[in-house]
């Protein structure tokens, strides 16, 4: 197998605590920042005169699963022991230990699933839990537990609960005009042009939005992006506003995809669908999504939908030859093509010469809910959109089978921004 892929580890002089893989903007490039905001959450549930019955009935739900299930138990236990009691996993920004036991764990995501993402101390924290669990996931503890699908399903359970939350008009406090605020001069700053570039209601509270979820899947408005060459079915489009993250060329069926390097696995990241099989040597394309920007999905081709598939996985696991990752899942996308939750929705083109191909998007961290909004059957445009990520981190690809001759846009190499609906490739 052939690969290019994303560095994000550049050797660029950075300022001290400056993280520079930390991609997507996800996470504060400043390691203070990160650790100041968590420093602060764990002052809050210290301070907290809650008790265990006062926590929401889901967190107490994943407290009973942790202390019944004895392998969880031991793994929930493990991936705080094993954290280095050394600098700098050994202090929280206050001094006193960090996060080390589970109870605490529990009680942080009883207060961030009432909560929605803020632009704290001017940069974002979007990976909140991520944050929480940012060293037990580079441990062999953690490994094992946030494999286990009984985790996965808690988590998940838990996300449902957040999404509504995220859903509401609750929601919508952080929109707003202050300093930690999505219209505030900061956020503002790192959104530039927004309110020509999304549908909204610049005059109107909360610019017309319905809730915090409602402002992260919000559109473009007509013509921002148009689609390039709707009519050519020689040309393949991007299907997301998103960052070339690897392109790689005859991909196996199955590979060691836990190990360095991290290549693709046709058929665990397909899920063992009787379709993987075609894909056998053919050639994938990744590219990870911008927190800051647009978070729907658009038919990279003309064609028909033969299947939508979604697939439960995990959510925190993370490759474990990446040990403490700072970025959370960043350096672990390739890996997590192949076990994360996903959606897949596969496409028979129009043009014979691509035939059947598939659009997989993962989910990262956090919520990471993929929602499909077409149908097995249904006709699509280039352009026309397919789903959606609500809130949490995304990456996705698109796979090509071997026979489907592909030569990607120069224009674009890996680790370049790429606009939706912009030609990446040309076929044949």
């Amino acid at each position: 197998m052939s690969m290019q892929k994303h560095n994000p580890q550049d050797h660029t002089p950075h300022p001290p605590h400056h993280v520079p893989h930390r991609v997507g903007g996800w996470m504060p490039h400043d390691q203070r920042v990160l650790n100041a905001w968590l420093g602060r959450q764990i002052a809050k549930v210290n301070e907290s005169v809650k008790t265990y019955a006062q926590l929401h009935p889901v967190v107490q739900e994943f407290k009973v699963l942790i202390e019944r299930d004895s392998e969880i138990f031991m793994g929930f236990h493990q991936m705080f022991e094993q954290v280095p009691t050394k600098p700098p996993y050994n202090n929280d920004p206050t001094g006193k230990p960090q996060i080390r036991d589970y109870m605490t764990m529990l009680r942080l995501f009883d207060m961030i699933i009432g909560t929605a993402p803020d632009f704290e101390n001017n940069d974002l924290v979007g990976f909140p839990i991520n944050a929480i669990l940012d060293w037990p996931m580079g441990t062999p503890g953690g490994f094992t537990a946030f494999i286990n699908p009984k985790v996965n399903a808690q988590f998940k359970k838990m996300f449902d609960v957040w999404a509504k939350f995220l859903g509401s008009q609750e929601s919508r406090y952080v929109l707003n005009s202050e300093d930690n605020g999505w219209f505030g001069p900061t956020a503002s700053a790192a959104m530039p042009g927004f309110t020509e570039m999304f549908i909204c209601e610049p005059d109107a509270e909360y610019m017309g939005f319905r809730s915090w979820d409602d402002f992260f899947t919000r559109q473009f408005r007509p013509g921002v992006r148009p689609v390039l060459f709707p009519d050519n079915d020689a040309i393949v489009n991007s299907a997301c506003e998103s960052t070339i993250y690897c392109i790689a060329h005859d991909v196996k069926e199955r590979d060691t995809f836990w190990l360095k390097g991290e290549p693709y696995s046709l058929s665990h990241m397909l899920n063992q669908d009787p379709y993987a099989p075609q894909f056998a040597g053919g050639t994938v394309y990744q590219a990870f999504l911008s927190a800051l920007n647009f978070h729907r999905w658009v038919s990279p081709v003309n064609g028909t939908v033969r299947k939508v598939v979604y697939v439960p996985g995990t959510y925190y696991a993370e490759s474990p030859v990446v040990g403490f990752d700072e970025a959370g899942p960043n350096l672990s996308q390739g890996f997590i093509t192949a076990i994360a939750a996903r959606a897949m929705i596969f496409i028979e083109a129009d043009n014979p010469a691509i035939g059947l191909m598939c659009f997989m998007a993962v989910g990262m961290a956090e919520v990471s809910t993929c929602d499909v909004t077409v149908k097995e059957g249904e006709k699509i445009k280039k352009g026309q959109e397919t789903g959606m990520f609500h809130f949490g981190g995304s990456t996705h690809c698109l796979i090509f089978r071997r026979q489907t001759k592909v030569t990607f846009n120069p224009d674009y190499p890996v680790g370049s921004a790429v606009p939706l609906n912009a030609a990446i490739a040309t076929i044949g």
